[in-house]
């Protein structure tokens, strides 16, 4: 993926002032440059509050989760997952695993990333019926990077495509991971989350 290629291999600044001087030949009416999907996601997603971490391996994705509980002390501590795949995978954490909603944090799959705002769509295949103050504050998502998409609709139409037999409910967005500005009406009654995501590459 480009922007993750970028952070591995950043430009030298004679490379940043050549994109400079090429941006400066475009008329101030001609429309703005897209950014591509990858680079899109993480800027919005990190404008959210979101803490992303990418991983280029499972093994890589297995040592940053091992990072993350000793950072947060999670260890033996109560983790709700409904997943049995990751309970299976995370079996050697010293975790117990439950279905509760006062449990240390959420661990979870998703179905899509949303490149447009930085949102992350998720469906009762992983949250089941609860809502999401049923379920804790903090999350960790794992993803990988062919679950990005540009728009909520493209995510909405891989669900639909995926679940041919039986279309998952309660399909919703998280996309507010910090706590909400005063003033900030746009996020007024929505359910505010710390949240981690693990990205593994996989394409």
């Amino acid at each position: 993926m480009s922007l993750f290629r970028n952070f591995l291999n950043p430009k030298s600044k004679s490379d940043k002032g050549q994109d400079k001087e090429d941006h400066s030949d475009r008329s101030k009416y001609m429309p703005d440059v897209k950014l591509p999907t990858d680079e899109r996601f993480m800027l919005n997603f990190k404008n959210n509050g979101g803490k992303f971490l990418y991983c280029e391996s499972n093994e890589e994705l297995i040592e940053t989760f091992e990072n993350i509980m000793l950072e947060n002390d999670w260890y033996e501590k109560e983790a709700c997952c409904f997943d049995q795949n990751l309970r299976d995978k995370f079996s050697d954490q010293n975790l117990d695993f439950s279905y509760s909603g006062e449990a240390a944090f959420f661990l979870s799959t998703c179905e899509y990333l949303i490149a447009n705002d930085g949102s992350i769509l998720i469906s009762s295949n992983q949250i089941k019926e609860k809502k999401l103050k049923e379920l804790p504050y903090n999350f960790v998502i794992l993803a990988s990077t062919s679950k990005l998409v540009d728009a909520i609709g493209e995510g909405l139409r891989g669900i639909k495509f995926k679940n041919k037999d039986r279309i998952p409910s309660n399909i919703t967005t998280i996309k507010n991971f910090e706590t909400n500005k005063e003033g900030d009406f746009m996020s007024y009654g929505s359910s505010t989350k710390n949240l981690y995501l693990l990205l593994l590459e996989d394409l």
